[in-house]
């Protein structure tokens, strides 16, 4: 396999997610990844903020989110290009804290979400599963945006081919 492309495959609590990787757009991205699922570091994690009818946010391993590093150690640069748009549910983005800080957390969208083009790099789409990305969406959150339960936001990507 490709150290950029792959089907990442989430085995969710509420059903199973498989990705599409636009690793032409997104190489470095994608790599990010596809690396960071092969090595189990997802496994375990929550979607530790979710925001009805915006996004679902996972990829921290603290369950924090502050917590994250990608695969090249620090921050790596964003990879945006202005023909990928969030334009509709089930595109997967990095989450960052400002341009150029992107470590492993990452985003699903909910719903088009076009305040966030152009800030966040897009490096894929749901590609089998969009029935339950807004599941997920639908768990009951707190104050801020933490979930109530946990029981349903673990995940684990179990397989990538």
């Amino acid at each position: 396999m490709s150290k950029t492309k792959g089907t990442p495959v989430l085995e969710t609590s509420m059903g199973t997610i498989s990705f599409e990787m636009y690793a032409d757009h997104a190489p470095k991205t994608c790599r990010n990844f596809v690396e960071l699922c092969n090595k189990g570091y997802y496994s375990g994690t929550v979607f530790h903020r979710i925001i009805g009818d915006f996004m679902v946010q996972g990829g921290d391993p603290t369950g924090t989110g502050r917590g994250g590093t990608s695969i090249y150690g620090a921050s790596f640069e964003d990879e945006i290009h202005p023909e990928l748009r969030f334009t509709g549910a089930g595109i997967l983005a990095m989450a960052n804290a400002g341009p150029n800080s992107n470590g492993s957390q990452f985003f699903i969208t909910l719903a088009p979400t076009p305040s966030l083009d152009k800030k966040h790099t897009i490096f894929g789409r749901v590609l089998t599963g969009m029935s339950v990305v807004p599941r997920l969406g639908s768990v009951a959150v707190d104050t801020e945006d933490r979930c109530v339960s946990t029981r349903y936001q673990k995940y684990a990507p179990s397989r990538i081919g």
